[in-house]
């Protein structure tokens, strides 16, 4: 299955926290759209990975994706080598996506600044003809280089590039991460497991208030920031949003 758009996330709900109305955007408009998770989050203070694994597939069935799969690289330990490089590039050339969304480039968690340089250094190797992969069957894949790699924006601040309007599908956005039950705050919870820094329902609420504040900045009510290294470029301004703020 070729997809339009791919997204990349350390942890399963790294998606979910910053993208997922991206995705439901697009999926709306008629695109393919997938996402593969790096890691199990098996360091993860809450849940197990058989749990967060389910939880990940509800979530997918939420936001409609057209597959979602995971790479399981460890969790805290893995590195920016060819192992890892190799894993991405052969998930690139598998579903030859022309835009792949992937973490920040610097954030609280150091995963997901490491990840964002992993995702953009197999995406340029994934071009390379001589860089040889196989998929499941064995079958020689053939290079594949997205045309755009974004970075969306998680727990640190960033000034963004560009935002997408996700007011029309933010509630599903939230429905999406509220899957994830052993990781974010839920009120008819009666579990006894330890309260970490995004199971407070602080956290949610900054997450719903970044995509308000995002959303001010072109006059909608909710948004999702992104930035990129490459420049982009518009064909006619009827592309833009009117923002009359």
């Amino acid at each position: 299955m070729k997809l339009d758009l791919l997204a990349l996330g350390v942890h399963p709900d790294d998606i979910e926290l910053s993208c997922a109305g991206t995705l439901l955007i697009e999926k709306n408009n008629g695109k393919k759209v997938g996402v593969a998770d790096l890691t199990q989050g098996e360091l993860g203070t809450r849940g197990t990975p058989e749990k967060r694994k389910e939880e990940a597939e509800k979530s997918a069935a939420i936001l409609g994706l057209d597959v979602r799969e995971n790479l399981e690289m460890a969790d805290g330990f893995f590195k920016n080598d060819e192992i890892n490089q190799r894993k991405i590039i052969t998930v690139l050339r598998k579903y030859r996506p022309e835009i792949i969304l992937c973490n920040a480039p610097d954030d609280r968690h150091p995963d997901h600044g490491r990840s964002a340089q992993l995702a953009t250094d197999a995406a340029f190797l994934s071009g390379l003809i001589k860089i040889e992969t196989a998929d499941e069957k064995g079958k020689k894949q053939e290079a594949w280089r997205p045309k755009y790699i974004f970075n969306y924006i998680q727990d640190l601040y960033f000034k963004p590039d560009f935002v997408i309007d996700v007011s029309n599908v933010f509630d599903k956005k939230i429905e999406a991460i509220e899957a994830f039950t052993t990781q974010f705050y839920n009120p008819n919870s009666n579990d006894k497991e330890p309260q970490t820094y995004i199971s407070s329902p602080e956290f949610l609420e900054s997450v719903i208030n970044r995509a308000k504040m995002y959303g001010k900045m072109i006059g909608v009510k909710y948004a999702e920031g992104f930035i990129s290294k490459k420049m982009i470029g518009i064909k006619t301004f009827d592309a833009l949003i009117q923002n009359n703020t």
